[in-house]
């Protein structure tokens, strides 16, 4: 039976039913293990209704298979470069094979933090202050000097992450000059460009959004407390290192303002399907957008399916219907 045959395929009422769905995870990137815990619990979700869905990771075979079997549609659950940076969702659109999620010029919009951070500030949110620099600037300016200026115009404590690239891997919090040298090596040997933010204190906390027939809502926040203070990559997916308080403990109006960040920051980025924003509500009550996420995890300690399950919204039946929602438009 064909692509377009199984896309239509009639169930007994008369709708169409999905057929063969593939999950995408895996990749060659730092997070492709988190991809693959992601992927599998996807996959048994789907699977639970019934659903003919299989797992292929991202190498050599991906392409063949493709072409001689294209499935109903692809759900990508692939973390950092490749899967969150536009390239396999541009081959599935040379192929005409639908997906879940964002579109590619989206995807590399959201993946450079910098270019994200400048959008949604033209939007109207509030994000915090910082400077982007790439390695070579040290390298040509000089890294004692640089690091200097960085101080006295951002002040500190700071916070130093990778440009590009997910699950906190090489973030810092620095609070004194001399740790910065060290948090600027730790960054760079997860991307060649760094963001220098001023830190935020405040509470951490998620906003997924979700299309509902079209229309993007936004879930409960999650609130993220961490033992170690820091929410790293350990943090993240080691069970037990972190307490997630669903819905966040902090005031209706923040709430509501954590919201409609999440939902603007979707619609400024052209994001599609769904998405999640990080954010961190200051002392005295204030929003400020940190980073969006166009393939949220979705392993049993990440913040998408928590959102969900504090929306009264089941993870299989909601992804399920992402997917019809792209083979049948």
């Amino acid at each position: 039976m064909g692509i377009q045959q199984r896309r239509f395929a009639a169930a007994g009422s008369g709708e169409p039913e999905l057929g063969h769905v593939i999950v995408l995870a895996g990749g060659l990137s730092y997070e492709r293990e988190v991809s693959l815990r992601s992927g599998r619990r996807v996959a048994d979700a789907l699977r639970a209704l019934d659903l003919d869905v299989e797992i292929r990771d991202v190498d050599a075979t991906l392409l063949p298979a493709l072409q001689a079997s294209p499935p109903d549609a692809v759900f990508p659950v692939l973390h950092g470069a490749m899967g969150e940076d536009g390239a396999i969702r541009d081959v599935l659109d040379l192929l005409g094979i639908p997906y879940v999620g964002a579109e590619p010029h989206a995807c590399r919009i959201a993946w450079d933090k910098p270019t994200a951070k400048s959008i949604v500030r033209a939007a109207g949110l509030t994000t915090p202050d910082s400077v982007t620099l790439p390695k070579e600037v040290f390298h040509d300016l000089g890294a004692a000097a640089l690091l200097d200026s960085v101080v006295r115009r951002l002040g500190l404590p700071l916070f130093v992450k990778p440009a590009r690239g997910g699950s906190a891997l090489g973030i810092s919090a620095v609070h004194e000059p001399s740790e910065l040298p060290t948090a600027m090596v730790g960054c760079f040997a997860y991307g060649d460009t760094a963001l220098i933010e001023r830190y935020v204190p405040g509470t951490e906390i998620a906003v997924s959004v979700i299309e509902r027939n079209g229309t993007p809502v936004a879930l409960p926040p999650v609130e993220i407390v961490p033992a170690g203070g820091l929410y790293d990559y350990t943090a993240r997916y080691d069970a037990g290192d972190t307490e997630f308080v669903t819905p966040a403990r902090i005031p209706e109006e923040s709430a509501r303002q954590a919201a409609e960040a999440a939902l603007t920051a979707h619609r400024a980025l052209g994001l599609r399907d769904l998405s999640r924003t990080d954010l961190i509500v200051g002392p005295t009550g204030q929003v400020h957008f940190l980073e969006v996420n166009v393939a949220p995890g979705m392993t049993e300690t990440s913040l998408f399916p928590r959102a969900l399950h504090a929306a009264a919204l089941n993870l299989g039946p909601t992804l399920a219907d992402l997917i019809r929602t792209r083979c049948f438009p």
